[in-house]
């Protein structure tokens, strides 16, 4: 039984990788048909809501009585609010080399935050792996780069915001996993998420447009299709296994699975968008996995 919980969170956090990684494919297929701020919107709102039916339903449970809601909000904030503003922003003023390179960092800032904050100092053998991880990433990045887009000093300052607020993520969530249960967590991170990007999705259909042109996008079969992954799948159950991982074990062994995701968008766009393959990718994920694998066996 011991040993069944000890496996648990990581099988949570692969699955989490996984369904991060093909998220990757339905967001390029929602903004086909929707601006970045639709698609967030639409995404958090329904993940928002399909949470407050089963808890109305009693399916699932939460409670906030009594508990200190500060750490909530600094967490929302972090994640998803300021990642997907930066991250979003940043891509579009960033070369794609470049921007992979930037959120690659993610595990290194959650190690250097934990170390700080949680006082979880990893090994130099798990250092190792995990700058071992790092790199598989930023060799697919760089050597996938086609060199026509170039990158602002803006794109680096808006990608490092990303890299920072991700890392906070991380510490956060492990420190309110004292007070409150994953699915608490994960139904607060909905309600904020879906609460400033809908009133952003607002303002910039307002200003840009209608209001007409809210539910443009609900016209689509691609849109709708993409919002059910990315709302459901992506949004309430992957960040559901994130924060149980994060209430379990260390923030930099779980954040160094983050890199798999780039190796799981790979292989979704070779098979389903028909995009190449080369051999970086397949030294860059080999060096990933074996990242993965040294920061989790190493103690």
């Amino acid at each position: 039984m011991d040993k069944k919980s000890n496996l648990l969170p990581y099988i949570a956090v692969s699955i989490s990788s996984v369904i991060f990684g093909l998220s990757f494919l339905f967001s390029k297929m929602a903004l086909t048909v929707a601006t970045p701020f639709m698609l967030v919107s639409f995404r958090f709102l329904l993940a928002f809501l399909v949470m407050t039916i089963l808890i109305i339903f009693k399916i699932i449970k939460v409670n906030y009585k009594n508990k200190p809601l500060g750490g909530l909000i600094v967490l929302g904030l972090a994640e998803p609010v300021i990642y997907f503003i930066f991250e979003t922003y940043g891509v579009k003023n960033a070369s794609s080399s470049v921007a992979g390179l930037m959120l690659a960092l993610i595990p290194i800032a959650v190690t250097l935050l934990g170390a700080y904050f949680l006082n979880e100092v990893p090994s130099i053998k798990r250092i190792l792996f995990i700058v071992l991880s790092v790199s598989g990433v930023a060799l697919i990045g760089i050597m996938s780069s086609t060199g026509g887009q170039g990158t602002s000093i803006l794109g680096i300052i808006l990608l490092l915001g990303a890299v920072t607020s991700a890392g906070f993520y991380s510490i956060i969530s492990r420190k309110v996993s004292k007070y409150y249960t994953p699915v608490e967590i994960t139904y607060f991170m909905m309600f904020f998420a879906a609460l400033c990007f809908t009133v952003m999705n607002v303002v910039d259909v307002l200003i840009n447009g209608n209001i007409y042109n809210y539910f443009e996008p609900l016209k689509s079969k691609t849109f709708i299709i993409s919002i059910l992954y990315l709302g459901i799948i992506s949004s309430i159950i992957a960040y559901f296994l994130t924060n149980f991982t994060l209430s379990k074990i260390q923030a930099s062994k779980t954040s160094v699975f983050s890199n798999v995701s780039t190796i799981v968008s790979i292989v979704a766009g070779v098979l389903i968008l028909n995009e190449s393959f080369h051999i970086y990718h397949f030294v860059g994920s080999i060096l990933i996995l074996t990242g993965v694998w040294g920061t989790n066996k190493f103690k």
